[in-house]
């Protein structure tokens, strides 16, 4: 039997890093991480950015503890990050600066301000892409508004993961999944929309032409080969944004599915072969993103699992001494009273509060609902009223395709919120099936496979994760008051809704 494939999977978050071996062989993918490390935008020369030189030293320490554990430099290699995040760069190919996060506030207003040169209705006409105040679009935008100089020096702009493989081969080069997300990008003609370069006032001389995901762009060089004795590896454009790298490895048959990466952030989907742009679309906020065989993620964006993370942060801050682990708080959830209190996890006022637990409180008086006090409180609110949001969300999927769901797929580390996976069964009458937890790993692995020509297609890559994959499943148990509270959640959460 020959030996099986080994990938590295450098899959980075928004809070933590990991590098995944993955071992494939013609049917099974296994995989092993050989190393993690903690993630979060670092408050630097006066705003929230990433710190790439650090990053790129636990990427290359993730290559040496691949190579060791493997006793074998792997096939191949590929980057997944976040995505609308980027950096500029020189006639040299010089970073201009560290990356900003999209979680700094130079983007307040920039939103609006944008409409001023371009109306709302034909940037969505032009790109397909949800209005988040943190897109590519926007953080550019909020640069020329405020007369950067650094906009003058710049010859290119790369994405995160565009930084790191080009750290990594030399080479500047963008792949289409992380290229759509930006709203620069119009997906019906296949390219950046001159539109929207031409209100910003910027060239589209500075975007790279994207590449189909499953790309070589090149051997291991510089600075990583000379450390790693490992020059001449493939680094590859995978799928680099880790959500479509992740819907790559859904195990689902058919097209009666959704999906739900479940993380951070909560992205709530479909697979279409085409991009849905009209007025329908355009009213409830869809975007249209590219995922792996050049199709099309239909998505909503919803704020996830950030709400319990910022919680915890805070009380671990007042309380060091207890345990604030996500199972604790999850049990506790499960044992709060249901049904009290909901909230729209996607308001504005969640998106980066100083004291999250103030800030549900807050949310909880003004729309006269009972204000949680404990932490099983808190996480029970969020818990139910991320359920009813995913429910709402798959409700309006089927209305912008014509077709029914009838089978959710729930990937990534909110994969293993049992608690959650079971509301949202029962909050959108749809059987749940959770698994694989490192859904982006295994997507971006597979998506090497596929650049050097080891599987062949879509169908044969989840074929694999199905072989390879322990996946549980949770059924409706019944309407148990849900009925009733999907409507009291579409009062809440309507703008402006107070009482």
């Amino acid at each position: 039997m020959p030996e099986p494939l080994r990938f590295l999977a450098l899959d980075l978050g928004a809070e933590s890093g990991r590098a995944v071996l993955g071992s494939l062989d013609s049917e099974r993918l296994e995989t092993t991480e050989v190393h993690r490390f903690p993630n979060g935008p670092s408050l630097l020369d006066g705003g929230l950015r990433w710190d790439v030189p650090r990053l790129f030293e636990e990427i290359k320490r993730g290559l040496r503890r691949a190579v060791d554990r493997a006793g074998a430099p792997p096939d191949a290699l590929a980057v997944d990050t976040w995505g609308v995040d980027f950096g500029l760069v020189d006639e040299a190919g010089s970073l201009l600066g560290l990356p900003f996060s999209y979680r700094d506030q130079r983007t307040r207003g920039a939103m609006e301000g944008f409409f001023d040169r371009l109306p709302r209705r034909a940037v969505y006409y032009q790109t397909g892409i949800q209005f988040l105040p943190f897109n590519t679009l926007f953080q550019l935008f909020s640069m020329v508004r405020d007369r950067s100089p650094l906009l003058e020096r710049a010859a290119g702009l790369l994405f995160m993961p565009d930084i790191f493989h080009c750290l990594l081969s030399g080479e500047q080069a963008t792949e289409f999944s992380v290229a759509t997300t930006s709203q620069l990008y119009d997906p019906r003609r296949g390219d950046w929309s001159a539109g929207i370069f031409d209100a910003l006032g910027l060239p589209r001389s500075l975007m790279q032409s994207p590449l189909e995901p499953g790309t070589v762009i090149g051997p291991l060089s510089g600075e990583a080969a000379r450390e790693t004795g490992l020059g001449g590896l493939p680094v590859v454009a995978s799928l680099t944004h880790d959500t479509a790298a992740a819907v790559a490895a859904v195990p689902a048959e058919g097209r009666d599915w959704a999906y739900i990466s479940s993380g951070t952030w909560s992205l709530v989907g479909v697979e279409t072969d085409a991009p849905v742009i009209d007025d329908r679309s355009l009213r409830l906020n869809f975007t249209n993103e590219g995922g792996i065989g050049r199709t099309v993620r239909l998505l909503k964006n919803v704020t996830g699992l950030w709400l319990v993370r910022q919680c915890r942060k805070t009380w671990e801050g007042r309380s060091p001494e207890s345990s604030w682990d996500y199972e604790t708080l999850t049990r506790l959830a499960e044992d709060a009273p249901r049904f009290r209190t909901f909230l729209d996890p996607d308001s504005p006022e969640f998106l980066n509060p100083e004291d999250m637990p103030a800030a549900i409180q807050d949310c909880a008086r003004r729309s006269g609902q009972p204000v949680p006090e404990a932490p099983g409180g808190f996480v029970r609110c969020i818990l139910e009223s991320l359920a009813l949001k995913y429910a709402a969300v798959l409700d309006e999927l089927e209305v912008l395709t014509g077709r029914p769901i009838r089978t959710v797929h729930v990937i990534g580390g909110g994969a293993r919120n049992a608690l959650l996976n079971r509301f949202t069964a029962s909050a959108s009458g749809r059987t749940v099936i959770a698994g694989p937890d490192e859904a982006s790993s295994c997507g971006n692995v597979l998506g090497q496979a596929l650049a050097l020509g080891h599987i062949r297609s879509r169908d044969e890559a989840r074929s694999i994760v199905r072989n390879s994959t322990r996946t549980l499943v949770f059924q409706p148990e019944g309407s148990g008051g849900w009925e009733k509270a999907r409507a009291r959640f579409r009062e809440v959460a309507a703008p402006g809704a107070t009482r």
